[in-house]
Parts: C-alpha cells; structure tokens; sequence
C-alpha cells in the first residue's frame, strides 16, 4: 500500500514505515503531523485517484528529527572580470515516519 500526498508544494510517494526528508515543518520531534492533501492511494482493492484531492483520506506521520541537509558550494565566476563569489547554504528540514494512510 502506498499513497502519494503533496507537502511544501512537493509531492511524496510514501508507504507505511519509511522515513522521508520534507521542507521544514513547525513541529516538535514526536509530534504526529497529518497530511490531508493526498492525491493517489493504491492498495489492495485498487487505486483511488483524486480530483485534485482525494475527500477523507490522510497520511499520518511522526517526526523523527528536525535538522539540516549538507552545504552546497555555489560559485559565481566571470570570465575575464575578476570577479569570483563563494557562497554556501544548507536548507532546513524535517525527518518524518510514515506511521499510517487513511483511505
């Protein structure tokens, strides 16, 4: 059984007990997150679709952590000017356990 669902204006395709890396939420580690915006469900009767959403269905999740990915490197170069800007980032997210889907 897997569902996909759309969060951070991403979409996700998620079964039960995997662990997936969103956009930073405003939660707690522990907390239980409910994802309302699913667009597909596939089980064992068949595949739901929805239009764009599909009415009563629900991901539910559990935070795991609240950390950040590894720096990325951005240099801008151009040539022949003598001008070379270094510059990193590490983006914000939010590590959640699938604990359920709600069909």
């Amino acid at each position: 059984m897997y569902a996909v669902f759309e969060s951070g204006s991403k979409q996700h395709r998620v079964s039960e007990g995997q662990i997936i890396k969103l956009e930073k939420l405003e939660k707690g580690i522990g907390d239980v997150v409910e994802f309302d915006k699913v667009l597909l469900v596939s089980s064992e009767k068949g595949i739901k679709i929805g239009k764009p959403f599909l009415d009563g269905s629900k991901v539910l999740a559990e935070v795991v952590a609240q950390a950040r990915h590894p720096k990325i490197q951005i240099l801008k170069f151009r040539r022949r000017k003598h001008h070379m800007k270094h510059q990193g980032h590490r983006q914000y997210y939010t590590a959640v356990k699938v604990t359920g889907i709600q069909s």
